[in-house]
């Protein structure tokens, strides 16, 4: 009976040690499947680097390419010119210096003329002040002028504009413009000789008395004003619209008188005098 109990234990000792080597069986494939798959993307990584630097390698050998071309064309143009590649920089950066210092002159230029314009307007500036006083000046002295012209009666019993004593006075009057107005100088014995539209003659002069008598034609008559004095508006109508016309003397001399004739704006245009 002691012999039948012993043979158990044998069968269950051969049990445990059947598990332990599939354990270590299991285990040693399963460091195999790792250690494979580890391969397996370190192979792949290795691929990847070896294609980026095949890459690298052609974009090196592209730019190298493109560095020969540049040098080689740096280099035909150095021997067009009949310079080397040294002397070329060199004349790069003398016209690089040319052309800042063109630049620089151009702008002093311009300085310069805008200086030169501001001082012209300036100029003008005081010019124009100059010319304003000038007219205030004229104008002064127009306005102490007309005090002393005259207005009075005419012949005709209307009344007159302004009246000249002298040629300045006269040469008031054509400034304003009011009407217009022309010199003359007559001779005693002449024939009527032709202001504006009407024809003048001096027929006799009396210097003591500083008289004198004129003929006026007009519209194809002739009116006779005689014992005319200095300064007196002398009056007469004129012309199909009836226009009044002045005429007047300022100085009687023993053969001679001299004054000027004033006409309406309105009035014809007037002849050349012969």
């Amino acid at each position: 009976m002691a012999e039948q109990g012993e043979q158990p234990l044998v069968v269950q000792s051969e049990t445990h040690s059947n598990t332990g080597k599939w354990i270590l069986i299991a285990a040693a494939l399963v460091y195999v499947a790792g250690s494979l798959y580890f391969l397996f993307g370190m192979n792949t990584k290795l691929e990847t680097l070896i294609k980026d630097q095949d890459g690298s390698k052609a974009q090196i050998a592209q730019l190298t390419k493109r560095m020969q071309a540049a040098e080689a064309d740096d280099e035909t143009l150095a021997h067009q010119v009949g310079m080397t590649k040294k002397e070329l920089a060199e004349r790069a950066s003398e016209l690089q210096r040319q052309q800042r210092a063109a630049e620089a002159r151009l702008s002093e230029q311009q300085k310069e003329g805008l200086s030169q314009v501001t001082g012209e307007v300036a100029g003008v500036k005081t010019e124009v002040g100059g010319v304003k006083t000038d007219v205030a000046s004229t104008k002064a002295e127009l306005a102490d002028t007309k005090a002393t012209l005259q207005r009075t009666i005419g012949d005709l019993g209307v009344q007159s504009g302004l009246i000249a004593n002298t040629r300045g006075d006269l040469e008031t009057l054509k400034h304003r413009g009011d009407r217009n107005y022309v010199e003359f100088t007559l001779q005693k014995g002449a024939k009527p000789q032709p202001f504006s539209t009407v024809s003048l003659q001096l027929k006799k002069v009396d210097t003591k008395r500083g008289k004198f008598t004129l003929g006026v034609t007009s519209d194809d008559r002739t009116i006779e004003k005689k014992d005319r004095g200095v300064s007196e508006p002398i009056q007469f109508y004129s012309g199909r619209d009836h226009l009044l016309y002045e005429l007047v003397v300022w100085t009687v001399d023993k053969n001679k008188v001299t004054g000027y004739l004033s006409t309406p704006k309105n009035a014809p245009v007037p002849v050349s005098s012969n």
